[in-house]
């Protein structure tokens, strides 16, 4: 059973909500007279987005959670519910019932992975699961509750959520989630979930990332073989990485500049290099619109 996500409502303008939320932490002005400024069109949107960054840059980060996403997830394994759960600070869960929902005639959906087609094991475990039909529908014919007969029920059988998930904690799964460690069933809902929310808010979307991406924290914190087993591992540095780094300036041991450093530093662009040989002539001036200022785009809120 194919997986779908598909996003059912949401904060009714998050990047407002978040602009708002951040102004009032950072203004004399009241959130009702924010409100007043933009709507009055004194504030635009690229002034919010602006703001938005700048205070996400630096890790603020309770805003986030007064925009809210409220998603329709189908298709999905009791594998991945199993771990989907255990996220369960700023999100709420529905999930299909096993207990109040009986399948009919024993026939219930499942998902069989690709490593068992691969291996050419999806015609057993389809056999598996039609005994395991046969039996569930025996019991109840013969008047066992649903709620006990689903003890025969794998975690291939399909399930279905109805959430609401601040963006704070969807940043965070997404950390988890969207790496490439983790689950294949769980990274493809992430990727859905990210792709539903990038068709209508692209500004939000760029910040969900795995943990590694360049809008979250820029390192990998897994395993040192993991990393270089990860496919987009070399795009990121891992963390051994950068406590070397520190360990070399904590024991000075870190290269010094030297005179032909600062040479080099000194003669970039000009027309002698420290070896006394010439260089390239330096780029021509630029034309003077080159030169204009860029617009100010400073919030005037």
């Amino acid at each position: 059973m194919a997986i779908d996500v598909r996003l059912l409502d949401h904060t009714s303008d998050p990047t407002r909500s978040l602009y708002v939320a951040y102004r009032t932490a950072y203004s004399a002005l009241s959130p009702q007279q924010i409100v007043d400024r933009i709507e009055k069109d004194k504030i635009t949107r690229d002034q919010m987005n602006d703001f938005n960054a700048k205070r996400l840059e630096t890790g603020h980060a309770s805003p986030l959670e007064q925009v809210w996403f409220e998603f329709g997830i189908s298709g999905v394994s009791r594998a991945f519910s199993h771990q989907f759960v255990r996220h369960h600070i700023g999100i709420s869960f529905e999930q299909q019932s096993q207990r109040y929902v009986a399948f009919k005639k024993g026939e219930f959906p499942y998902t069989i992975p690709e490593t068992v087609k691969r291996k050419g094991m999806a015609d057993k475990m389809e056999e598996a699961f039609d005994r395991l039909g046969e039996l569930y529908q025996e019991m109840i014919d013969a008047g066992i509750p649903a709620e006990d007969a689903r003890f025969l029920i794998p975690n291939a059988a399909s399930t279905n959520f109805k959430i609401v998930v601040n963006f704070l904690e969807l940043l965070h799964i997404c950390d988890l989630r969207l790496c490439t460690r983790a689950q294949w069933e769980f990274r493809q809902v992430a990727s859905q979930m990210r792709a539903q929310i990038n068709r209508k808010f692209p500004d939000l979307a760029m910040y969900i990332q795995p943990k590694c991406g360049d809008k979250r924290w820029g390192y990998c914190d897994e395993s040192v073989e993991d990393w270089e087993k990860c496919p987009i591992g070399k795009k990121r540095p891992h963390k051994k990485m950068l406590f070397e780094l520190f360990d070399q300036y904590r024991r000075g041991e870190v290269q010094p500049m030297t005179d032909d450093d600062f040479d080099t530093i000194e003669n970039i662009g000009s027309s002698v290099v420290h070896d006394g040989k010439p260089a390239s002539p330096p780029p021509a001036p630029p034309k003077p619109d080159d030169t204009e200022e860029p617009p100010s785009t400073r919030d005037e809120g």
